[in-house]
């Protein structure tokens, strides 16, 4: 074997939805373009396409025709009907939402249903992208804990699951709870991730008699500062009040993102997007990938520390490729959320060596010096008052940029 053979198909299936190999130059072309059908087929997929290289240079004598796009699957008339007469019963009713749910038509349709029936619309701790601000219908996120997101449920008698899957713990814990739904409420799942959630919620609504008027939208609000040290707080303070209409935001901010996320339900129309998995890093290339598909929408980065050291060579290429990105370094020194889980699974005196590993300060990281090192402009705030005009001036200017947020 060459020194760089390895099964490439086999790591790809782990963290692909599809993979196809071809097996001939003539293959080449036809297996390509079914890789693009899946990667495009509802609600869109992560695909691997492993072509051997003496594949491309080959001569070939196919005329493989492009492959058509699948519409999404719909769900049947009998379930839209049961999921009617359950909002319609008067009884503790949520909608359990993601996916295409989350976009600004499907909770459009969403704010309808829950204006007919008093329904909460909850939705999923990690999801894949919201659209929210001004203007759009407001949710309840779950939280992350599995005990507090038992709590956040524990009055509901019905959960009707739109666009997502029935909510579970993200880790399983000694003694605390992994079905995170009341064990007597009934779970109606609508489909899977396959089925259009959109169409779900508008059939629902329609079928409800709902108003096309939906009055509940979040209003846009100027939030007064606290000047002084940064806190999560006042962190989503600062980016309510600066955030441009239709930014996008990639969330990692890890222990101290939720405050951003709390304090920007008011803020200009944009997209935020999370973590779905389990991996840390992903965050900066999120960014990365955000600001080459819209170039012409702000991005920002909200960057724990520890997450961003996983795949920080991500503001090389920010800077190579003059991205309008960002970067917000929440640096508290710490893997504070892994700090949070070791309690959580009974180590309640870690030893010296166990905290060392989460602890960043032995060297301190010196990220606005990594920055520069790559080319992009790069400052460091420690007060509510720096961080506010360094990303007004950031989010006036086109442009990589990194902020180090002292926490």
């Amino acid at each position: 074997d060459a020194p760089l053979t390895s099964d490439i198909a086999g790591l790809t299936a782990a963290v692909c939805d599809w993979t196809g190999v071809s097996s001939s130059s003539d293959n080449l072309a036809k297996v390509g373009l079914e890789a693009w059908q899946a990667s495009m087929s509802y609600p869109g997929k992560v695909t691997a396409f492993v072509a051997p290289a003496n594949h491309a240079w080959e001569p070939a004598n196919s005329d493989t025709p492009i492959p058509v796009i699948e519409s999404a699957k719909t769900v049947g008339d009998e379930e839209i009907t049961k999921a009617v007469e359950a909002l319609r019963d008067g009884s503790a009713t949520a909608i359990f939402l993601g996916g295409h749910a989350l976009r600004e038509t499907g909770l459009y349709q969403a704010g309808r249903i829950a204006e007919a029936t008093g329904a909460r619309l909850i939705t999923e701790t990690f999801f894949t992208r919201q659209q929210r601000g001004a203007g759009r219908v407001p949710t309840e996120r779950l939280p992350y804990f599995g005990e507090m997101a038992q709590a956040h449920l524990s009055d509901l008698d019905t959960l009707v699951v739109i666009g997502s899957k029935p909510p579970v713990s993200f880790f399983a814990y000694p003694d605390k709870p992994g079905w995170l739904s009341p064990k007597d409420a009934t779970v109606i799942r609508m489909g899977d991730h396959s089925v259009d959630a959109i169409n779900t919620l508008e059939r629902i609504a329609n079928a409800l008699g709902a108003s096309d008027r939906v009055s509940n939208v979040a209003q846009r609000v100027e939030l007064e500062l606290e000047h002084g040290p940064i806190t999560a707080v006042e962190l989503g303070k600062v980016i309510a009040n600066r955030l441009p209409e239709n930014a996008i935001v990639s969330d990692e901010g890890a222990t101290n993102g939720l405050g951003a996320f709390l304090m920007t339900e008011n803020a200009a129309p944009h997209d935020w997007l999370t973590l779905t998995g389990g991996a840390i890093g992903q965050g900066l290339p999120l960014a990365l990938g955000a600001a080459v598909a819209c170039p012409d929408r702000k991005v920002l980065a909200l960057e724990a520390d520890g997450s961003a050291m996983y795949t920080v060579q991500a503001l090389w290429t920010m800077v190579r490729e003059n991205l309008d990105i960002t970067v917000l370094i929440l640096n508290n020194g710490s893997y504070a959320i892994l700090n949070i889980e070791l309690a959580r699974v009974g180590v309640a005196q870690p030893g010296p060596t166990a905290l060392s590993l989460l602890d960043l300060t032995n060297p301190s990281i010196q990220w606005t010096d990594i920055a520069t090192g790559m080319g992009m402009a790069a400052g460091r705030v420690d007060t509510v008052e720096a961080l506010d005009a360094a990303l007004a001036s950031a989010m006036s200017e086109y442009g990589p940029r990194l902020i180090e947020v002292m926490l």
